[in-house]
C-alpha cells in the first residue's frame, strides 16, 4: 500500500509565528475512493517521527477504516522527512535553519488540502495517534462545523508540563552528541539518536509491560538486545534534525494557542462540537489517562475511554491486537 502518494504543493506558505515556508509541500496519501456524497472521508494525520506508511496497519478490511467504505486520508506532518522538513528543505531553509512550525500551522495546511485539492466539505472522522491526536482536536476547534467526529488515541489537547520536560530529555540526549555540531552534522549523529532511543524506550512502554517481560515475548533474548533491535533502528531510520524539528511542535502544542482562542484552553475545548471519543492507554506515561479525564469535562458529551491495555502509549501501535480491536469498536462508532 505504500506506494502511490502525492504532494500538495503549497508554495509560500504563512506559518502562526509570522514566518514564511519556503516552497512547502504536503505529503499525503489517500486509501479508498470519495463517494458521490462526499461523506465518507475520513482524515487521520501522523504522530511524531511517522509517516503514512506508518500507520496503513490501521487500515484494512478488517478494520474500522475499512478504504472499500471511506475515502481516507493521510497527511504527513511537516518536519517528518516526507512534508516540508528540515532534510528536504533548500538553503536557507535547510538543516537547522528550518522554521518553527505548529500543529496549527499543520492542520490550516491540512485543511487547504481538503478543501482545495480534494474538494472535501465534510470529515466524518479524524482520528490520529500521539500527535495525531494532537491535530484531531485542533482540527474540531478550528473547524467545528466542519468535522463531524474526533478519536484522539494516546494523545491530548495540548503538550503538559510534564510530558514537557520528558521531552527536554528526548532532545538533550540526542544534541549531547559531538556529531550533532548544532545540526551542522555531515553524517547523522547516531550515538544521539541512539541515546534519544533509549530514553523514548522508557516512556513509551508502562512499567507492568517491562515488569511482566512482554519483550521477551517478541523474541528478544535480553532488555539490551530489545533495546537495541526494537528500539534504536526505529529512529536511526530518522533524520535528527526532523526529528528535533517536529520536538519542537510537540512541545508548543496547544489547542487554544492561537487568535481564535487566545490561550484560553478551556475555550477551545468547549467549541469542539464533533461527537468525541477520547482513547487514551490506561497505562501511558507519556499522555497519561488523567488529562483526558479533564478535557472530557470541559466538552459537550465527550466520552474518556482508557484501551486497557499493558502496553503503556503503544496501546497504539501494533503490538497486541486486543488494543487495535478496542480502538477498532470506537472509530465504528463514530463512523
Amino acid at each position: 500500500m505504500t506506494d502511490g502518494y502525492d504532494f500538495f504543493e503549497l508554495g509560500e506558505f504563512s506559518l502562526q509565528s509570522g514566518s514564511i515556508l519556503s516552497a512547502a509541500r504536503l505529503a499525503y496519501k489517500i486509501y479508498g475512493a470519495l463517494n458521490a456524497a462526499k461523506d465518507n472521508v475520513v482524515l487521520m494525520p501522523t504522530y511524531y517521527s511517522g509517516t503514512h506508511e506508518d500507520l496503513e496497519f490501521m487500515i484494512g478490511s478488517e478494520r474500522a477504516l475499512d478504504p472499500e467504505r471511506y475515502f481516507i486520508v493521510i497527511p504527513n506532518m511537516f518536519g517528518n522527512g516526507i512534508s516540508s522538513s528540515p532534510s528536504n528543505s533548500l538553503a536557507p531553509q535547510d538543516g537547522p535553519r528550518f522554521p518553527n512550525i505548529t500543529i496549527y500551522d499543520n492542520v490550516i495546511a491540512q485543511h487547504r488540502l481538503m478543501t482545495e485539492v480534494l474538494g472535501v466539505e465534510s470529515i466524518r472522522l479524524v482520528t490520529g495517534a500521539s500527535m495525531g491526536g494532537l491535530q484531531s482536536y485542533q482540527w474540531a476547534t478550528l473547524f467545528p462545523d466542519m468535522v463531524r467526529a474526533i478519536a484522539p488515541v494516546c494523545g491530548a489537547a495540548r503538550c503538559s508540563r510534564h510530558n514537557f520536560v520528558f521531552l527536554e530529555g528526548v532532545k538533550a540526549a540526542l544534541t549531547a552528541d559531538a556529531a550533532w555540531k548544532e545540526g551542522e552534522y555531515c553524517a547523522q549523529p547516531q550515538r544521539g539518536i541512539k541515546a534519544l532511543a533509549r530514553v523514548f524506550a522508557g516512556w513509551g512502554l508502562s512499567q507492568a509491560y517491562y515488569r511482566n517481560r512482554l519483550d521477551e515475548q517478541l523474541a528478544f533474548s535480553s532488555l539490551e538486545e530489545f533495546l537495541v533491535n526494537f528500539w534504536e533502528p526505529e529512529f536511526l531510520r530518522r533524520d535528527a534534525n526532523n526529528l528535533l524539528a517536529m520536538l519542537w511542535t510537540w512541545q508548543q502544542a496547544d489547542i487554544s494557542d492561537n487568535s481564535l482562542f487566545g490561550g484560553n484552553f478551556e475555550t477551545a475545548l468547549q467549541a469542539i462540537r464533533a461527537k468525541t471519543i477520547l482513547l487514551p492507554s490506561a497505562t501511558d506515561l507519556i499522555f497519561p489517562v488523567a488529562d483526558n479525564e479533564y478535557e472530557a469535562r470541559q466538552m459537550s458529551g465527550a466520552e474518556c475511554r482508557p484501551i486497557p491495555s499493558i502496553n503503556g502509549h503503544f496501546a497504539c501501535a501494533p503490538l497486541d491486537p486486543s488494543d487495535g480491536a478496542f480502538i477498532d469498536t470506537a472509530l465504528r462508532e463514530l463512523l
